[in-house]
């Protein structure tokens, strides 16, 4: 929003000695954005001064046309002789008064402006357009001044041009509609510097008469529950726009299109109410304002031909839709040069539907801006009277007689409020009085009592709706220096919860093993999943971010095989990467999930529904590695990463995560999308918690991931949470220590050989750890040796050879038992 501080001033009544630092502090304190606070005096330096053209000389031997103008400025280039200038612009003529800014002058941007040769001819100075002198951004032709300003050549063109002003651009809230015009920044001044405020959207204004202005029929009320209007005949068409009305548009950045619609634009900036300006003379028969059919077609004042949905509101009349209302006009209907009879409307629409209407059409129309953050519904015959009288006063004509008027009105908006909701939420003791006082300035209607203030809410602040928006309030009124800046107390806590400890800790017991995090987002596309050989029933959103991406992930290993894709791309041939995140897994049998409105809160019923229908989302560990894990270099080479880093990774998660190594296993399994002969199933205490090993091949290519790319995930919340932990007992007595090679069938697990040496060693076998793999054509075929260190050790004594040996052949028994084997050299 632009807007000179002259302006502002007709309405409030402002310190004369304002400076632009008073100001822009005032309206921070009050929280409006402020983008910029320009004095418009300074902004073009040198000499800027009225010239009239003398002569014009057409020079035709160039590309472009171009004219060699002399022009008169008076004594301003201390000679009075006629200036010699080069000009582009062809809209103007010989006797037109425009804006010259003289050699040593500088225009908005730092453009410095002198005398040279150009074109073949000499140029002192230029002759300037609106954009130039930075009041617009029209480039279309130069400011020719109007046969209303009596200045002469010579003259400073500042004040004529409206650089004579304070201009204030700030931006506004989306809750704060009623600040994008005059009349709401007067009054937020008002406010700021304690200033009385006259507010021009409280001016009499004609109520509607029984005879409507023009026939209308409102088929849907709740897009448009008030619509006025009335006519204005026998206008001048060629009247001009006043002076002081095209300057204060230029500062708002808003184009002079001619007297009508320059008043609409000018009344939509001063009260904040849009209007629209229909050419009585084109509209057939009466007008119907409803919901457009789909696929109705209608081109806008753009020019560009839209087609509509059946959610868009529109003002028809015998021909069909002439207005996409509260967002643009059509051409059909449209205010053009011989117009002379000028039908006024002003209406107030739902806000949510103008919104939804400019988002869709990508049409964000100033008009539809200030709709969508809401307008106060009684303006609308104020904004037609104000309209009407300046139409009449500027461009002749006379107004009917006749006003419509068609008003449904709502009930009004009631908020009690406790008297300690502003303590509670701002922890400044506001006493009642003084609550009722600032609400009361806001211009509510506040009732107050002991315990409690009832307020009725202006008409212009439809944001405010509950006892949240009031305490806002209060406090921005009465000013945000005066809420003592004191840290609150943190409440006493119980620190991280065992869940949160696990996640960290894990996290970390990763990176010390050299992975990298990264973070993934949670959507997949359904190709991904069918390349992994995952089910494609994932949950799907209604809106997502891309089209291409429509599902929530089942696993973290599509987003995460994409990262490292990426990474080999750009020249990381080692890569070990690891996520911690949620995955999303439908649950089928909830149901599809209720549609829930937004007017208020669900019933319990339909709430649980809804919770009923939330897909599980357990939280997963995943990591995925590829090329070297020990590094080559001059220390000698390096090591491959294999599928047993993938499962030494799923038991570094569950160490970290406190399982003891008895409760895991590793087991033999086919699982997409891993290799079929290189995948183990990780479990708990027997229940199966992820998959690790390498990928299959064919996942690999399908991807265009490095060969024997390898992968595992776990679900931590199949993992049970640690119980507390017991004071380790340490043994002050010597170890025993014996090395067992087993011979037995190959498929054999090594987990399970050193689960069961644990089971059959009992109680004094303190570890046991597997240190060597021997295959030979000696052993046979389908025969390997594994070599395990038993360390056993007593807490009471030293324990005798005999002990150790007994304890060994106890454990060797057990394996030969179950798995046939045999002590390797017996």
């Amino acid at each position: 929003m632009k807007v000179g501080l002259s302006w502002l001033r007709e309405h409030v009544e402002l310190p004369a000695d304002l400076t632009e630092s008073d100001l822009d502090v005032a309206l921070n304190d009050l929280g409006i954005e402020v983008e910029e606070i320009a004095d418009q005096r300074h902004s073009v330096q040198g000499s800027l001064v009225v010239g009239k053209v003398l002569t014009i000389e057409e020079l035709t031997e160039f590309k472009k046309p171009i004219r060699f103008c002399t022009v008169d400025v008076g004594q301003a280039n201390g000679t009075g002789a006629p200036q010699e200038i080069v000009c582009g612009a062809r809209n103007f003529a010989e006797g037109d008064r425009v804006v010259v800014i003289l050699p040593g002058g500088v225009l908005p941007g730092g453009f410095a402006i002198g005398a040279r040769k150009t074109y073949g001819r000499n140029s002192h100075g230029m002759i300037c357009s609106a954009a130039e002198l930075g009041l617009s951004g029209d480039h279309d032709g130069i400011i020719v001044l109007p046969e209303s300003v009596t200045a002469q050549p010579g003259d400073d063109a500042r004040a004529v041009v409206g650089l004579d002003d304070i201009e204030v651009h700030v931006t506004v809230t989306p809750d704060r509609g009623y600040q994008m015009s005059v009349r709401g920044l007067a009054r937020e001044l008002g406010h700021a510097f304690k200033a009385r405020f006259t507010d021009p959207g409280l001016v009499p204004a004609p109520a509607g008469t029984a005879a409507p202005a023009w026939p209308v029929t409102v088929q849907d009320i709740q897009g448009c529950d008030r619509f006025a209007a009335r006519l204005v005949r026998g206008i001048d068409p060629s009247a001009p726009t006043p002076d002081w009305m095209a300057k204060r548009l230029l500062t708002a950045g808003v184009r002079t299109l001619g007297l009508a619609i320059d008043i609409t634009n000018y009344v939509m900036l001063e009260l904040g109410q849009p209007m629209h300006a229909f050419d009585a003379d084109r509209i057939t028969g009466g007008l119907v304002v409803r919901r457009a059919t789909e696929g109705e077609k209608l081109t806008t004042l753009d020019g560009q031909a839209r087609v509509l949905s059946a959610e868009d509101m529109v003002i028809c009349d015998d021909t069909g839709p002439i207005s996409l209302a509260a967002v643009m006009g059509g051409q059909t209907s449209e205010v053009v040069d011989g117009t002379t009879n000028v039908l006024f409307e002003a209406a107030h629409w739902d806000p949510t539907m103008v919104g939804r209407t400019a988002r869709r059409h990508k049409l964000f129309s100033e008009a539809a801006k200030r709709w969508e953050r809401g307008v106060d519904r009684q303006l609308c015959l104020v904004a037609i009277e104000r309209a009407v009288q300046l139409l009449v006063e500027h461009g002749g004509g006379t107004a009917g007689e006749e006003v419509l008027d068609l008003n449904h009105p709502g009930d009004p908006t009631m908020i009690s409020m406790a008297a300690t909701e502003p303590r509670r939420l701002i922890g400044v003791d506001y006493s009642v009085d003084r609550i009722g006082d600032l609400l009361t300035e806001v211009g509510c209607d506040a009732a107050v009592y002991d315990d409690r203030v009832d307020v009725i809410t202006p008409s212009w602040r439809p944001d405010l709706r509950q006892p949240a928006d009031l305490v806002e309030e209060i406090v921005r009124l009465d000013g945000f220096e005066n809420v003592p800046s004191v840290l609150p107390i943190a409440p006493p806590g119980q620190g991280l919860t065992p869940s949160q400890r696990r996640k960290r800790s894990v996290g970390r017991a990763l990176a010390e093993h050299g992975y990298v995090e990264v973070l993934s987002y949670p959507f997949v596309s359904p190709s991904a999943l069918v390349t992994l050989g995952l089910p494609t029933d994932a949950v799907r959103l209604a809106n997502p971010l891309s089209d291409e991406e429509p599902l929530m992930r089942t696993s973290l290993l599509p987003p995460l095989l994409t990262a490292l894709k990426r990474n080999v791309g750009r020249g990381q041939r080692d890569v070990a990467l690891f996520e911690q995140g949620l995955v999303f897994l439908p649950d089928l049998s909830a149901g599809v999930p209720p549609v829930m409105g937004v007017a208020g809160r669900p019933d319990p019923a339909l709430w649980e529904k809804a919770n009923a229908s939330v897909p599980v989302q357990p939280w997963h560990v995943a990591v995925v590695l590829a090329g070297e894990f020990e590094r080559s270099g001059w220390w000698g080479p390096g090591r491959a990463a294999s599928w047993s880093d993938a499962v030494q990774a799923a038991r570094e998660v569950l160490a970290a995560a406190a399982v003891p190594d008895a409760s895991i296993g590793v087991a033999a399994v086919q699982q997409a999308p891993w290799h079929p002969g290189r995948c183990a199933a990780i479990s708990v205490d027997g229940a199966v918690v992820g998959y690790a090993g390498e990928l299959h091949p064919a996942v690999c290519a399908a991807l265009d991931l490095p060969k024997r790319t390898c992968a595992m995930e776990l679900n931590l919340d199949a993992v049970p949470l640690p119980k507390p932990t017991p004071p380790p007992v340490f043994s002050t007595f010597p170890p025993a220590l014996i090395d067992v090679a087993l011979v037995l069938p190959s498929e054999v697990p090594a987990a399970q050989v050193e689960a069961a040496l644990a089971e059959g060693a009992g109680q004094l076998l303190e570890s046991v750890r597997l240190f060597d793999v021997y295959t030979s054509e000696q052993l046979g075929a389908g025969q390997r040796s594994l070599a395990y260190k038993l360390t056993f050790r007593a807490p009471d004594r030293t324990l005798t050879v005999e002990e150790a040996v007994a304890a060994r052949d106890a454990a060797v028994a057990v394996t030969a038992q179950r798995f046939g084997a045999v002590l390797r050299g017996a």
